[in-house]
């Protein structure tokens, strides 16, 4: 397992990654962006602090919205407790013109990606499909089906292949894929049919497994009998397991797979070894199915906590900047907890408006068929009938 942040912050070398943080030239982008030019190195202080507040805050925002549920303002919450490193290291590493398509926790990926928690919260309330443009910020809608995004996400990637943008050696235009998906929709059948199709077609896809131990109940231990990085190597498709606790190993792994996705060297598959700190759902116990020894044993590992150790090591944060991100994520706790509660509920034949990117003579006919019964409950306001 690739490792280049221990548990208490120490920094381990490592020749291939160290040269891909060093000698990256993008810049990241959206709500997250650590404000850091063209050609910064991707480990730089400026950036480490940058990904470390991204965490924070998007830790802050995923436990409001956990307790929002609890108070009956959200039909559901999936948490990404735990998997901050996981996901804000893959959201970045992801180039802008890259093509994301997400589960339903990938809370810190859409927060790289430029996706306001509100949007997500919108979704989980019921009132909206997505909460965000597809187009724009490059990032498919939460995919809620197991293992869905797989077929989707290769699709996609071929579609690339045929529109020319993928080994042209153009860095600005070429583009890849990143499919996400947890361990336990890596035992769906929609994958294995993905990396066929992947493998035989050398799609510009990275399919990248976010290992938090626990599918729902089922430990991955019970699920397969080999670390899940080995499986799609039946496939010819090559794998790395990386510690997915820690922000560096995730951004250096995902960058160098979707880097030769993007060249046309055809997919790549990640394994992240984190830990789902949070239930599966609000709707989940995990208490009745792991121990609590499990659970510290992993909070020792704390992907937040171990980034600012080493920033620490570094010399590059001090109390003041800590307690500035505190009160930022704070702040932005009490904003989503306003935001849901002054949320209005938007009107019902809106639902019509997405469901296919161009205009549809069936969900136009459906449109009209419900306007017809919305119309029958309508009162005259003379009678009262």
């Amino acid at each position: 397992m690739i490792q280049l942040l221990a548990p208490d912050g120490t920094r381990t070398p490592h020749e291939e990654f160290d040269a891909v943080l060093a000698g990256d030239g993008a810049a990241p982008t959206g709500a997250a962006s650590t404000g850091a030019g063209a050609g910064a190195d991707l480990a730089s202080p400026e950036r480490l602090r940058g990904y470390y507040r991204d965490m924070v805050m998007i830790r802050a925002a995923d436990l409001e919205a956990t307790s929002l549920q609890r108070q009956g303002q959200l039909g559901l919450w999936a948490s990404a407790l735990g998997q901050e490193a996981a996901q804000i290291g893959a959201g970045h590493a992801a180039r802008t013109q890259d093509y994301l398509v997400p589960t339903y926790r990938e809370h810190g990926v859409a927060w790289a990606r430029g996706i306001e928690p509100m949007r997500l919260l919108e979704m989980y309330r019921g009132i909206s499909h997505c909460g965000w443009d597809p187009y724009e910020l490059r990032t498919h809608p939460y995919m809620i089906v197991l293992g869905s995004q797989a077929p989707h996400s290769v699709g996609y990637a071929m579609g690339l292949q045929r529109d020319g943008v993928v080994g042209t050696g153009d860095l600005e235009n070429d583009t890849a894929v990143l499919a996400l998906f947890g361990d336990g929709a890596s035992s769906e059948g929609e994958v294995s049919e993905s990396f066929t199709f992947a493998a035989s077609f050398q799609a510009p896809v990275v399919f990248y497994t976010q290992n938090n131990q626990w599918a729902i109940s089922v430990p991955t231990s019970v699920q397969s009998r080999v670390p899940l990085a080995q499986r799609s190597r039946g496939w010819g498709i090559p794998s790395i397991r990386v510690d997915g606790n820690d922000v560096l190993a995730v951004l250096a792994a995902v960058r160098s797979a979707m880097d030769s996705a993007r060249a046309g060297k055809g997919p790549r598959f990640i394994e992240a070894m984190t830990y789902r700190m949070a239930a599966h759902t609000t709707s989940d116990d995990a208490s009745r199915y792991r121990s609590s020894q499990e659970e510290q044993e992993w909070g020792e590992k704390d992907p937040i906590l171990r980034l600012r150790l080493h920033l620490e090591q570094l010399d590059q944060i001090d109390e003041d900047f800590v307690k500035a991100c505190d009160e930022e994520a704070h702040d932005l706790a009490m904003r989503l907890h306003h935001f849901i509660h002054d949320m209005p509920d938007p009107d019902p034949i809106a639902m019509f408006d997405h469901v296919y990117a161009e205009p549809h003579p069936v969900v136009e006919r459906e449109r009209e068929q419900y306007l017809q019964y919305a119309a029958q409950f309508e009162t005259d306001e003379g009678t009262g009938r």
